[in-house]
């Protein structure tokens, strides 16, 4: 036996994982262990891990190639894999699933804790499954048929007061190369056969319908994925990390720890191209993420 416990956070995801250690190796009979929590808890959070960028990069690619930082923002220096979250970079206080823009999203990631303010700066985490079964039947079969237009050039609908020269240069570098994917509003988890809204912060349109007609769908859907019910909020704690399955999961910083330093690193996990209930896979409009990810197949 693996010798790993899980003990459940909240009712319908989070679970805390003891008895392993991730700053070592990973035999199999452990590594399958820990996808096996993941997919039912969607996240996981790791207390007292001694790593670094070198130990966190380990880990996480006992569960697939890893992905460069991001697709257009730097990463840490001498470390291609890993992207500083910290909030002199900016913030992302917004709903959203880790690079949807590109056809192949991430299918994991991991969050380290490098420097916590004294108070605040919670993660939230959703569980989109729990979304998806709670809808009411009329709404979750028109959801099934549903396609959204993923970017990463939206209007962020920040007052310009609030644009300092900062932020615009920001900005400008997360939109230096335009993506534009259709992803199916419901996706199938490729290991357990789950259905998810596969929404967020960059889904902005519905293939077909006007931007306004759009917004009131996705607003409509997004609320079942925010219900207090299906979110984890997690306070962090010095070395700690949380991997959460980016497939059928969406994650909230939360801005509210006053400008204090806050900084995680991130590790990605190459995913695959989603799939709708109908069998039918995501497609590229614009971008080629190539340089950021290869393909992972199930």
């Amino acid at each position: 036996m693996s010798g790993i416990e899980i003990r459940k956070v909240t009712a319908h995801i989070g679970a805390q994982v003891s008895g392993v250690d991730i700053a070592r190796p990973l035999d199999e009979e452990s590594v399958a262990a820990v996808r096996a929590a993941l997919n039912e808890h969607k996240a996981l959070v790791f207390d007292g891990v001694e790593l670094d960028d070198e130990g966190q990069q380990a880990f996480a690619r006992h569960f697939g190639d890893l992905t460069t930082a991001h697709p257009t923002v730097a990463a840490v220096a001498d470390a291609p894999n890993v992207l500083p979250v910290d909030s002199e970079r900016g913030r992302a206080n917004h709903w959203h699933t880790d690079v949807t823009f590109v056809l192949n999203p991430p299918q994991a990631s991991t969050l380290r804790s490098i420097t916590i303010p004294p108070y605040g700066g919670e993660t939230l985490i959703a569980n989109s499954a729990a979304a998806y079964r709670s809808l009411p039947q009329p709404l979750r079969q028109f959801a099934d048929t549903l396609w959204a237009e993923h970017t990463n050039d939206y209007d962020y609908a920040v007052p310009e007061e609030d644009v300092d020269d900062q932020k615009a240069e920001q900005r400008a570098q997360f939109t230096s190369i335009n993506f534009r994917t259709a992803h199916p509003v419901v996706r199938v988890h490729p290991l357990t056969g789950e259905r998810g809204l596969f929404i967020g912060g960059f889904a902005q349109r519905i293939v077909g319908l006007s931007v306004g007609e759009s917004r009131k769908i996705l607003d409509l859907l997004q609320a079942y994925v925010v219900r207090p019910e299906n979110v984890l909020r997690w306070r962090w704690s010095p070395n700690q990390l949380v991997l959460f399955d980016n497939r059928i999961t969406q994650h909230y910083a939360i801005d509210n720890y006053d400008g204090l330093p806050r900084r995680l690193n991130r590790v990605t996990v190459a995913g695959d191209v989603p799939v709708g209930i109908e069998g039918k896979e995501s497609y590229s409009i614009a971008g080629d993420a190539s340089h950021y990810t290869s393909v992972a197949s199930v």
